[in-house]
């Protein structure tokens, strides 16, 4: 394919998942006080009696639905825009490679979802009771929601991404640039890092949320090194056909 028309795919492919994206969004506006109720129920849950979440500009409430819809839209539409990415990519690829299309779309669906529901689950809750516990006679608590969603957001794409790990491996496995060899190696380097992106990962500072993003991450690695094998053993099986 020429660049024109790798641009022209391109194109195509953007505004396809503009189109599936703007659709979501139209969607997820109309049931936003529904998607409001369930984003905030994490801090709902640990906040005081009496307590709310409240906005200081004019403007503020209106572009944070905006954004929520837009948040959740790109949760639902996910599998969708995966799927666009992948017919990208697909004519680069061999025949032999282009069976893992369906694959893809639904483990990296199945992660990036699982990520984030452990995140809401998991994570969030604990770690949203630990700092609403300094709330006190002398310190009251009052939330803004602006500040709330870009933590929420930030902390459950973090959750979201990370839980890619499998197939970023798989991918690069398929590349040359790994092995399983190397990741069993490397484990304890690989530890150490993981912790190192728990603390950039998330927003908040304390231990417990990096603990908890640490500990799947763990267990994701293990996954991984099984994923490189099995993608080393299919590439030496197709080498052989060959």
């Amino acid at each position: 394919m020429s660049l024109t028309g790798h641009l022209m795919e391109l194109r195509t492919r953007l505004t396809r998942s503009l189109i599936a994206l703007c659709i979501g969004f139209g969607v997820c506006y109309y049931f936003k006080d529904w998607i409001f109720d369930v984003i905030t129920r994490p801090l709902t849950q640990v906040l005081p009696k009496n307590s709310y979440l409240i906005y200081t500009g004019l403007t503020e409430a209106f572009f944070t639905y905006m954004k929520v819809s837009f948040f959740a839209s790109l949760i639902i539409t996910s599998p969708y825009i995966l799927y666009q990415i992948w017919k990208f990519v697909a004519p680069g690829l061999l025949p032999n490679e282009r069976k893992y299309v369906a694959p893809f779309v639904l483990t990296s669906s199945f992660l990036f979802i699982s990520g984030v529901a452990f995140g809401y689950f998991v994570a969030l809750p604990p770690a949203f009771k630990f700092f609403v516990s300094f709330n006190n006679q002398y310190l009251q608590a009052m939330l803004a929601f602006k500040d709330y969603l870009s933590l929420f957001v930030t902390f459950l794409l973090g959750f979201g991404l990370s839980f890619e790990l499998p197939v970023f491996m798989f991918f690069l496995t398929k590349l040359g640039i790994v092995n399983p060899r190397m990741l069993s190696k490397q484990r304890r380097y690989a530890i150490l890092i993981i912790f190192v992106v728990a603390a950039i990962l998330t927003p908040s500072p304390d231990a417990l949320s990096q603990v908890l993003m640490a500990i799947p991450l763990m267990f994701l690695y293990e996954v991984s090194i099984f994923v490189s094998r099995f993608a080393e053993k299919k590439e030496t099986g197709s080498t052989g056909n060959e």
